[in-house]
């Protein structure tokens, strides 16, 4: 499953881990999806939608 919004298309970031003594590993910072059901083209469908284009009304919310 890909860890993507499909309104705005925000994907996984990558840093790093760092511990008190400084040692890195690679990380990875997943977006905040939820699966909503939404209105797309006239029909109702569930899409994954991050919490950001929900709380900004980027997504028509079906009944």
């Amino acid at each position: 499953m890909a860890a993507r919004c499909d309104i705005c298309g925000k994907g996984p970031m990558v840093g790093n881990h760092v511990s008190h003594a400084n040692n890195k590993k690679k990380r990875r910072f997943n977006p905040n999806l939820r699966r909503v059901r939404a209105m797309v083209d006239g029909t109702a469908r569930r899409i994954k939608v991050c919490t950001k284009c929900i709380k900004l009304g980027r997504v028509n919310k079906a009944a």
